[in-house]
């Protein structure tokens, strides 16, 4: 019996990797980068799936402002970074570093990054929006 507990754990492990790819913005809650001002860590027993993904949260409230309006609160142009998409490359963005404006949460893919995008938010959001409608 021990022998078959054990078989069965060891096939699951290999899975847990998997689970982790399917997280939205790596865990962190999306409704705290643009309450907060900084990446909050989500908590795995308050979650939502949306869009294939699982997104957490730091509170239930949290969760339940991102379920009334997801798309208001999921990182701009589907977490790609807005100045690597400006110049034409579609570059995930990494959460660690992101901008919020206006209340809109853009992952960026590093601080120079970031302080690039905040000194000409208009002209790389509107390049970026270009290339992300065609």
């Amino acid at each position: 019996m021990k022998t078959l507990f054990l078989s069965l754990f060891l096939l699951s492990v290999p899975a847990l990797p998997v689970l982790a790819e399917n997280w939205a913005i790596d865990g962190f809650d999306a409704v705290g980068f643009v309450q907060s001002g900084r990446p909050v860590p989500g908590r795995g027993d308050i979650t939502t799936m949306w869009k294939g993904q699982v997104w957490h949260f730091a509170s239930e409230e949290n969760r339940d402002r991102f379920e009334s309006d997801p798309r208001s609160f999921a990182p701009a142009f589907g977490g790609l970074c807005p100045l690597a998409l400006s110049k034409g490359r579609r570059v995930p963005g990494d959460p660690r570093h992101f901008v919020v404006i206006g209340n809109r949460l853009y992952l960026v893919g590093s601080d120079r990054s970031a302080r690039e995008l905040r000194r000409a938010p208009q002209e790389i959001l509107a390049r970026a929006r270009q290339i992300w409608d065609q």
